[in-house]
């Protein structure tokens, strides 16, 4: 039984190792040679400012009074520049959002691994092709750029990571110390001529990471007094930082600004999924290169945002995160981020369109340099008889598209070239995608095999060992053949060398080998196999059938309710008709009544909104005080009927509903430290963390009496889940 066990968590340990082998596979691929627009670019600088955590309703629309929360910013909307929204994708964390925005490619999956703090495959981004690049703010971002970028070219300058606390008194502190710091680095550079050479080269960037919104947003709500003046402060610092550069360099304007967020936020202060208030996110650009203003009036959006904005006359152009990378190269005239998917926003462009075509010819070339180099190291390691390629853009595509482009911008045709790098772009992409998931149908087949072959083995044997199955066949186990064996050694083997001549990764090796002796095992029972099968066989056939469908529509229901979460309360409804189907409802009225009522009502919760805007502490308490006193029931009936109730198992209990109590402290205390802005105490810490640590120990060491061990289970569960919630639904 031992190694039964040790075998089975092999197997699970296997099947959940594989999806990251199949879904969570970094798409990145190097050796791309770097491409840029030949021709001289508007701008000598630019300047890159990330306000993390932004939302673009709270940036655009106007306050109570009928006023802009960024007086600044909107006078550039009118006056100077080009808007739209920055379309994001899900994670909307921190790290693949700067990612997309300076690298100019979407999350890399692989980062899971690293829990979305760090990139474990080095890429290429804009300031490593920048000559230089200065940056300021937190930490955790900053280092992953520097990290990551080749040569002594990109300089951070960081405020300490613990001063990143999101119960803060005042948060505005992240981003006022990024403004002040920038403020003595120019005032510096006048008196360092090292210094001020460098900052007047070309091809330099300036990036400004702005922590405070985000930071006041998870404290107080993206609804709250200190966020939307932290939004006040944050245009502020713009309109002075732009002001100190176009003094420092005598309004040359060789400068390109660009103002965007790495993510919006949800209502209730969180970030990550992929709800619009989360994934639109405000982007402005201005200056050098950068379009003017344009009057429309009549829009492509058919959303209300821009009459809630007043902005409906100001032409709005939306684009997706990646694409900013592309433009602020082509602005600056360096290469595009080789690691790069983002498609060039040509009309963000003010430039000829000589160069608009050329720049749409680059960023086509690039993209496609990584399709080439995918495709070659997926050819290379399969045979050629089962190489099958992405015919869309065969070799002879690619050549006559990019020939094509050539004659257009030659014939001045830049509008025809345009359309063709689009069209080269996006079958690019396409194939990317195509050879990025090349294996993925034949390894989810290969680990599909050895699930369904170890469910099956795992039934098997409970039907074996725990059911009265008559043998119809015969009374003995016969042994089975060596021809079976022999056959499933062979299977092995063939795979082995499969895989071997194909210069496949390890694991390939185990995904594809492990259904091998799992099968083996499964048709080893071909004796329980067939006592099973005749069993089934005098099953009345109307139940049988009945029974199928009510299984395959339970299953429908879990998968719909990933979409619809109303399909949980359809599921909850049918579960409490349940006793109904049975004879439960004669002979236990008042079990079936419980039954009924709470199913009922745990079918309305699917029903609420997903996410509250406010916490609800005395809803937490109050199902707090419910666990204790259900276990002040229980405790008290365990004593009455049972005559040798151990004082240990007693201690157990109180200690339990000590836990629940500390809980509610926990929550509560918490709960009012962050109204205060006094931050979350080490009290708070310690005792959460010990609650947490010791649910999964204490019951363990409760009795094995089925009603007592799920009772303690039950109580200690509560007891975080009560540290994880601040209403009715938890983080």
């Amino acid at each position: 039984m031992l190694l039964f066990f040790i075998v089975g968590l092999l197997v699970h340990f296997v099947f959940f190792a594989s999806i990251f082998d199949i879904y969570f596979t970094s798409p990145l691929v190097h050796g791309m040679a770097p491409q840029f627009t030949p021709l001289p670019p508007p701008a000598r600088r630019l300047v890159l400012i990330v306000a993390d955590g932004l939302r673009a309703d709270a940036l655009y629309e106007l306050d109570e009074k009928g006023n802009s929360r960024a007086p600044f910013i909107r006078n550039i909307i009118m006056h100077e520049g080009s808007w739209g929204i920055s379309h994001t994708r899900v994670p909307t964390e921190s790290r693949p959002g700067h990612v997309a925005l300076i690298a100019g490619f979407y999350e890399d999956v692989s980062a899971v691994a690293k829990g979305w703090k760090e990139n474990p495959v080095e890429f290429d981004s804009l300031f490593n092709q920048s000559k230089y690049t200065w940056s300021w703010g937190s930490p955790d971002i900053l280092s992953m750029f520097a990290k990551d970028a080749s040569g002594n070219h990109v300089f951070t300058y960081c405020y300490d990571a613990d001063n990143e606390d999101f119960g803060a008194k005042d948060a505005t502190k992240l981003d006022t110390w990024v403004f002040d710091n920038i403020k003595e680095f120019f005032h510096a550079a006048r008196n360092n001529q090292s210094l001020f050479s460098k900052l007047n080269e070309d091809k330099v960037v300036f990036f400004l990471h702005l922590l405070g919104i985000d930071t006041n947003g998870h404290a107080h709500r993206p609804t709250s007094r200190e966020y939307k003046d932290n939004i006040k402060l944050v245009d502020k610092g713009i309109k002075e930082i732009v002001s100190l550069l176009k003094e420092f360099y005598g309004n040359d304007e060789k400068t390109a600004f660009v103002f965007t967020s790495d993510h919006g936020m949800t209502d209730w202060g969180f970030h990550g999924a992929g709800h619009h208030s989360e994934t639109f996110t405000p982007f402005v650009a201005w200056g050098a290169g950068v379009k003017y203003p344009q009057k429309a009036s009549d829009q492509q959006f058919n959303d209300e945002l821009l009459k809630g904005w007043k902005l409906e006359y100001w032409k709005r152009q939306d684009i997706n995160q990646a694409d900013i990378a592309p433009l602020m190269a082509s602005l600056i005239g360096v290469p595009f981020p080789l690691n790069s998917v983002g498609i060039l926003p040509v009309n963000y462009l003010n430039n000829t369109d000589v160069f608009k075509a050329e720049s749409m010819y680059t960023n086509a070339k690039q993209i496609l340099e990584q399709f080439k180099v995918k495709m070659t190291q997926k050819k290379e390691v399969t045979l050629p008889f089962l190489f099958t390629p992405f015919n869309l853009l065969s070799d002879y595509k690619q050549l006559d598209i990019l020939r094509k482009v050539r004659s257009f911008i030659k014939q001045e045709n830049y509008d025809e070239a345009v359309i063709l790098c689009m069209e080269l772009i996006h079958l690019s992409l396409e194939g990317l995608s195509y050879y990025h998931t090349y294996d993925r149908f034949f390894l989810g087949i290969s680990v599909l095999l050895g699930f369904v072959g170890w469910a099956s083995y795992v039934s098997l044997l409970i039907i074996k060992t725990h059911s009265s199955l008559t043998r119809s066949v015969s009374k003995e186990v016969k042994k089975p053949s060596h021809l079976l064996l022999c056959s499933f050694v062979a299977i092995g083997i063939l795979m082995t060398f499969f895989l071997l001549i194909q210069a496949c990764p390890w694991t390939y090796y185990v995904y594809c080998l492990l259904p091998v002796p799992i099968w083996y095992a499964v048709l080893k029972e071909y004796q329980v196999i067939q006592d099973l099968v005749t069993s089934l066989c005098t099953f009345p056939p109307r139940h049988f059938v009945g029974s199928l469908l009510a299984f395959a529509l339970g299953i429908e229901v879990l998968v719909l309710s990933f979409f619809y979460r109303y399909m949980l309360t359809a599921g909850l409804i049918i579960f409490a008709c349940w006793p109904f189907t049975t004879q439960l409802w004669t002979r236990a009225k008042n079990i079936s009544m419980s039954w009924i009522f709470f199913c009922l009502l745990l079918a309305v919760f699917p029903l609420m909104p997903v996410v509250g805007r406010k916490p609800d502490i005395f809803l937490v308490m109050g199902a707090g005080l419910l666990v204790l006193l259900l276990s002040l029931f229980v405790v008290t009936s365990l004593i009455k009927t049972k005559d040798s109730f151990l004082n240990d198992q007693l201690l157990l209990h109180l200690f339990q509903m000590l836990s629940t109590v500390l809980s509610m402290w926990a929550v509560y205390s918490t709960h009012n430290s962050l109204l205060k802005k006094q931050g979350l105490p080490l009290t708070n810490q310690v005792v959460s963390w010990i609650i947490l640590a010791t649910s999964f120990v204490v019951p363990l060491l409760s009795p094995r009496n089925l009603l007592e061990r799920l009772f303690s289970i039950l109580v200690s569960s509560m007891s975080t889940y009560l540290l994880l919630s601040t209403g009715y639904k938890h983080f």
